[in-house]
């Protein structure tokens, strides 16, 4: 004898947090425009990103 199954799927809402699609497209979004942001600051002053912030 199997077991009852549900006709239709339940409606769970996505997690607020942790590992989910709008987090991760979040995350991606943010590394491009820093990815971008070093790349500006590398160009107009002509000096690294370590460089610029006195590390190095």
């Amino acid at each position: 004898m199997t077991p009852l199954q549900p006709s239709t799927p339940p409606k769970l809402e996505e997690p607020k947090f942790g590992f989910n699609s709008y987090a991760e497209r979040l995350n991606g979004r943010a590394a491009m425009v820093g990815f971008v942001s070093t790349l500006a600051i590398e160009y107009f002053t002509g000096q690294g990103l370590l460089a610029w912030l006195g590390l190095y």
